[in-house]
């Protein structure tokens, strides 16, 4: 037992070395969008992932939702070099919040697929809209037994 802290120090590295590798990865395929992270800033996001599940009280295995939010965020014409860190963390955050929030009613894929509809639309770019505005919108609609696959329900949402 009373090698157990050391154990979890352990798995917390090899869980943070994962999850960058799997974030260098992204900037391969997000180049050809002049999209691309820097070591310090592939390391800041990792520890905004962590602090992100400990706010939003999740536990997650692996490398994380970051590369998923990558590779669906990429192609955005709303996404610039200069705020591209700083805009993933919001979204990194926002999914782990609202996915809490929706009570997990939503998977990872429609929750992102949702985030990016907005952000790409009604949002135009704007992280704070999508967050302030349409996450809360569908928590409440998820809490009320809202189904995102059925669009005429959806009113203004996207």
């Amino acid at each position: 037992m009373a090698d157990l802290p050391d154990i979890f120090k352990s798995q917390m590295g090899l869980a943070v070395v994962e999850a960058k590798q799997e974030i260098r990865a992204c900037n391969e395929f997000t180049e050809r969008f002049g999209l691309k992270l820097s070591e310090e800033e592939i390391t800041e996001l990792v520890q905004c992932r962590a602090d992100a599940l400990k706010s939003s009280g999740r536990v997650e295995f692996g490398g994380g939702i970051l590369p998923k939010l990558i590779y669906a965020f990429c192609d955005s014409p709303y996404l610039e070099q200069d705020s591209y860190e700083a805009t993933l963390a919001q979204l990194q955050e926002a999914f782990y919040y609202y996915k809490t929030e929706a009570l997990d009613f939503y998977t990872d894929d429609e929750l992102i697929e949702y985030m990016v509809c907005v952000f790409n639309g009604r949002a135009q770019g704007s992280a704070e809209y999508l967050i302030e505005t349409s996450l809360d919108a569908l928590c409440r609609y998820a809490r009320d037994g809202y189904d995102a696959r059925n669009a005429d329900k959806a009113g203004d949402l996207f």
